[in-house]
């Protein structure tokens, strides 16, 4: 899947790049039409209040969607330092359980602890999380279980498993298709009315015009590996030794 995505990325881009030469091309062969068409007469006015127009949208979009994309990496690397802290102390809270109750809880909180670490997404963590509730449950309903004990190790136990579907809507919560559609479109656009003004020079400078179609890609590329940080080259899995650390705090 990692490959998959990076190799979709990179196509996603190189196609991305081509395409912005090409409209940078076709913007510099339609302007020198026009300069043969008119005898090289100046640009009808508000053509520069037009371009200005494109290229300061074309920025804001870029702008407010790396800034979301980053603003989204960071909160899916906070909520792991989250579930791992939730995690902790749902496993030092199960020694306000009775004694007999003990050993199978730390048992199962040290296998969903593991499979969180590992990025299990089987099913497992879900049908541990059952087991970790009803037998906290169950602990709770014994004779000589304290109900103050109770009170404070079931909401963490709940912390813990809430925590893992607000990760689950983070990993998803990325902006509509509409939103990359539109930034490619204006890109292309930009890059035609950029070519459409190199017109005036005798030849393309093609240093710039390689310079800004690597720019826009790259930037675009960028925004999208934000955007799935477990796939592609900007990635959160750094932090997942907090989990690992987490479940090393709980023993063999």
């Amino acid at each position: 899947m990692d490959n998959s995505f990076y190799m979709v990325s990179l196509l996603v881009s190189i196609g991305l790049l081509l395409g912005l030469v090409a409209s940078m091309d076709a913007g510099f062969r339609l302007g020198k039409r026009r300069i043969a068409r008119t005898g090289g007469e100046d640009l009808p006015s508000g053509v520069g209040a037009s371009e200005a127009a494109v290229f300061g949208l074309m920025g804001l979009l870029i702008a407010f969607t790396f800034s979301g994309a980053t603003s989204r990496f960071e909160a899916r690397r906070h909520l792991l330092t989250e579930e791992a802290n939730a995690i902790g102390t749902a496993y030092l809270r199960l020694d306000l359980l009775s004694a007999g109750a003990q050993p199978e809880m730390r048992r199962l909180m040290r296998a969903y602890a593991d499979a969180r670490a590992a990025g299990v997404h089987d099913g497992t963590d879900i049908r541990l999380q059952t087991a970790i509730w009803d037998g906290a449950q169950a602990a709770c309903r014994q004779p000589d279980a304290a109900a103050a004990a109770c009170q404070l190790a079931l909401p963490a136990l709940n912390e813990m498993i809430d925590i893992t579907t607000t990760r689950a809507a983070a990993a998803k919560n990325h902006p509509p298709p509409a939103i990359y559609a539109m930034l490619v479109l204006i890109s292309l656009v930009s890059a035609l009315l950029i070519g459409y003004s190199m017109a005036a020079n005798a030849r393309r400078s093609w240093i710039h015009i390689l310079l800004m179609s690597a720019s826009l890609a790259l930037a675009i590329y960028v925004i999208l590996d934000l955007e799935f940080p477990r796939l592609g080259l900007i990635r959160i899995d750094t932090a997942d030794w907090l989990l690992v650390e987490a479940r090393r705090a709980m023993g063999p």
